[in-house]
């Protein structure tokens, strides 16, 4: 459910902010547009938000900015003491993943940016099953990730980052579980979802999928 990337979700804690904001070169391109891509999905959440994979919190900066009752869930503790301390008092942080929460609070909107690759195809219908019954009718997915439209895309990224040199983006895209559209909408339409696609750049889509 991800956890097996703690680790390097640990090492990679104090660079993040500096990766998101184009500093390293391998990645900037998977972060073009990062404002805007956070802004997307702020604009989209409505109510109570439940934030999964929050990392050093900039979403979940912006989602309490924005008057949102944001509740952030995080699995590395590294990464929740940077959000936490960002953030202060006006939130707290939670130990938490996409399939392994506590919740008593009704859910409007389920949030997450550049995580949910972290879990199998398999994984991820779990998750949606179980946010389908989080939410009730109207109530939203709003996930921005790296996904793909077909297989050969999601080929070419790796083959791409490969003859650029780029070879820790290639070997992150190979090891995790990065899918195709047609997957999400598969997913989403079994457990009531019906689901929109916006590309961002030329990694990440925003998945808007609403409770039927």
């Amino acid at each position: 459910m991800g956890r097996e990337f703690l680790d390097l979700f640990g090492d990679w804690a104090d660079s993040y902010d500096d990766t998101v904001a184009g500093k390293d070169a391998e990645y900037k391109e998977v972060f073009n547009k990062y404002d805007e891509i956070l802004e997307g999905v702020v604009a989209l959440s409505k109510g109570t938000v439940v934030e999964f994979g929050p990392g050093t919190g900039n979403l979940t900066e912006k989602l309490a900015e924005s008057g949102l009752n944001v509740i952030p869930f995080e699995p590395s503790p590294e990464m929740r003491i940077i959000g936490q301390q960002k953030l202060g008092d006006k939130i707290t942080f939670i130990d938490g993943d996409f399939l392994d929460f506590k919740l008593d609070e009704t859910v409007d909107t389920i949030v997450s940016t550049y995580a949910f690759h972290h879990l199998t195809d398999e994984e991820k219908g779990k998750a949606f099953s179980i946010y389908g019954n989080l939410l009730a009718q109207g109530g939203k997915i709003v996930f921005a990730d790296t996904m793909f439209e077909t297989e050969q895309h999601y080929q070419a990224a790796i083959d791409q980052a490969s003859d650029s040199g780029y070879l820790n983006l290639a070997e992150d895209l190979k090891r995790e579980y990065y899918t195709t559209l047609d997957v999400l909408e598969e997913l989403l339409t079994a457990e009531g979802f019906s689901v929109h696609f916006r590309q961002m750049n030329s990694f990440v889509w925003i998945m808007e999928a609403t409770k039927q």
